[in-house]
């Protein structure tokens, strides 16, 4: 049950338009926007692309706008291979009318044009990864004949993708890796606020599980491949979660104790996590809602030492410092055999791990507390706005406008 977060009056007033990618499934990005749009009841909701089934009710319950991509036979699918277009497409949205604009960034959704007295504020879940750092990797899955056109794209993208940040008056971002990927890419500083996780639709499980779990989609940055190899070498029941284009590689090199279950509900994926022995997290995520999700059902995470799962995971690892009520194992080399290893030291004082302890640990990234901290940042940060443009409140003018005009 989501606990009311009480809105200054200063920001009941407000115009306020949300600015997504494009609502084409319900992952993390879309779950920030469901949590900003209780925060904002008045708000309008933009996005590129948009599919209907695929919205959640607080959600569909709107008028979601679209551009005009959403007309392209094809677009809905095949979004990204229209990633040329999305700077146009954005750059019409008209956003003249609003005092706030806050823009929910994966894609290119900061590159929105808004008027000079509104506050532009973007949530930062991660510049885009396939022009920037995992360019090469994006580049190498490709054909020969669109590879280079790939690449003259993804220069030119790089381009305006570094100049749209400029648009931007304050950068929130949803860990402090991905802060310093802003910093990195755009020289801009962020704040740290981690989006809302779902941990009160669990419970920590009650008894041990047999069997490790992956949970994500089957593409190449996601390193599934580990969990199958280091599974299928160690004898060990794996149960994967997800689709996409990797599926079929996967399926080939998998061992007869590897399950793959694909695409399934919200209640299948919380079924799964209440019975597993562990989470397998071998990728680099700039947050990673899956392993708040299993700590949130007392279960313990083997990751990767890297990324957001540094900060959301308090884990065991021979290169780091003891830590107090562990929630989980870190392992350094992204290989199967680091994969391995990590397992095997799991396994070794898995009785160790206390479902309460991680269930605990993982409630600071609680849906109720993303409200909180992200009303009282755009609270403050109007403030510095209203100061840093000779204290324009375009709510003011208009009360003061309709106060004259009634008593003409």
């Amino acid at each position: 049950m989501t606990a009311n977060v009480t809105m200054p009056s200063s920001l009941s007033g407000l115009r306020v338009a949300l600015v997504h990618y494009w609502f084409v499934g319900r992952a993390g990005g879309e779950r920030v926007v469901e949590a900003l749009a209780e925060i904002f009841p008045q708000a309008d909701i933009y996005a590129l692309v948009a599919e209907p089934a695929q919205l959640a009710p607080s959600i569909a319950a709107r008028q979601v706008k679209t551009s005009f991509l959403q007309r392209i036979p094809g677009a809905r699918s095949f979004h990204r291979h229209f990633f040329f277009l999305h700077p146009i497409a954005l750059e019409q949205f008209d956003l003249s009318g609003y005092d706030l604009v806050i823009s929910s960034e994966s894609g290119p959704a900061k590159g929105v044009i808004t008027s000079s007295v509104a506050c532009h504020v973007c949530y930062c879940h991660s510049p885009m990864r396939y022009i920037w750092d995992m360019f090469p990797a994006y580049r190498r899955a490709m054909s020969r004949i669109v590879r280079p056109i790939f690449s003259v794209a993804a220069h030119y993208m790089r381009l305006w993708d570094y100049a749209s940040a400029a648009r931007v008056d304050y950068f929130v971002a949803n860990s402090r890796f991905t802060a310093s990927r802003i910093r990195k890419y755009y020289g801009r500083e962020s704040t740290v606020i981690y989006p809302p996780v779902e941990t009160a639709n669990f419970a920590a499980g009650k008894t041990p599980g047999t069997y490790y779990l992956a949970v994500g989609r089957l593409v190449d940055y996601k390193r599934i491949d580990l969990a199958v190899e280091a599974c299928t070498r160690l004898g060990r029941e794996l149960r994967i979660i997800g689709d996409g284009p990797q599926f079929r590689a996967l399926r080939r090199m998998a061992g007869p104790t590897v399950t793959f279950l694909g695409s399934v509900s919200d209640e299948e994926v919380r079924k799964n996590l209440l019975s597993c022995r562990a989470l397998l997290f071998p990728g680099t995520e700039d947050f990673g809602l899956v392993p708040v999700e299993a700590q949130s059902c007392g279960k313990p995470v083997i990751a990767h030492a890297s990324g957001g799962a540094l900060e959301t995971v308090r884990g065991l690892s021979p290169e780091m410092a003891a830590v107090e009520n562990p929630t989980g194992v870190f392992f350094g080399s992204q290989s199967a055999e680091g994969l391995v290893q990590a397992m095997l030291a799991f396994e070794a004082q898995e009785s160790e791990f206390c479902p309460e302890s991680i269930r605990e640990h993982a409630m600071q990234f609680s849906r109720d507390r993303f409200r909180t901290e992200m009303t009282e940042f755009i609270h403050s940060t109007l403030r510095e706005f209203r100061v840093r443009n000779q204290d324009f409140d375009p709510c003011r003018v208009r009360r003061t406008v309709m106060r004259k005009a009634m008593k003409a």
